[in-house]
């Protein structure tokens, strides 16, 4: 296996390397290159493919230095120039930034198989979530799914339909009646109601309600 660690911090990355290597899983056959910024990355990228040794697996710190030469700005750049080059690489992306706009970058615009969180990685889970993308299994810290949530939150609550619902709700009007005042089919009412329900965490109405008001959203 090849993988491949770029972060800016050479101590981290050393980290990373140790996290990974005492696995099991990784202590065969595994090769490990490193890089601090972008432009070390592109070169060590290209000098698998001359030697038709394609990197399996990425670990990509988001804020990296920039390469400018080749507009590869950030770690979610590098990503995508990873994506298009070694379509079959796997590729983490590490962020110290918990910013609800900059996680839902990433995640709408990149789609790494794995997004973590730096204050989410220990040395224990580090080769764990690592083990999971490699079989498929795509994966996201605990703070980036909060950050999830409260994205998907936020677009759900941007829909005018959505807030009518509740609205009509608040004021004592039944389900079964509100497709008299939206002109939605009831099947489509009871579905948005319910995917708010998950967005909110609750599970009745009542609670979608007062927490839909509290949070500012109606």
């Amino acid at each position: 296996m090849n993988i491949l660690i770029v972060d800016d911090h050479p101590l981290t990355v050393e980290g990373y390397h140790f996290s990974i290597s005492k696995h099991p899983f990784f202590q065969n056959n595994t090769l490990f290159s490193k890089a601090y910024d972008c432009e070390s990355a592109f070169h060590l990228i290209n000098k698998s493919l001359e030697r038709q040794l394609p990197f399996d697996l990425a670990v990509i710190d988001f804020g990296l230095p920039a390469y400018e030469k080749m507009n590869l700005k950030d770690g979610a750049a590098l990503a995508h120039y990873i994506m298009e080059s070694l379509p079959n690489c796997k590729i983490a992306i590490i962020t110290a930034h918990t910013e609800v706009i900059i996680i839902y970058d990433i995640i709408k615009n990149t789609r790494p198989h794995a997004l973590v969180v730096k204050n989410d990685i220990t040395p224990d889970n580090l080769p764990l979530l690592l083990i999971d993308i490699l079989n498929g299994i795509a994966f996201q810290s605990e703070t980036v799914k909060k950050c999830n949530q409260e994205i998907w939150k936020k677009e759900l609550m941007l829909d005018d339909n959505n807030r009518l619902i509740l609205l009509h709700l608040s004021k004592g009007n039944k389900l079964n009646d509100l497709h008299l005042l939206i002109p939605l089919a009831p099947a489509t009412l009871k579905k948005r109601i319910n995917k708010m329900k998950e967005a909110f965490n609750v599970s009745d109405t009542n609670c979608l309600i007062q927490e839909a008001f509290k949070q500012g959203f109606v």
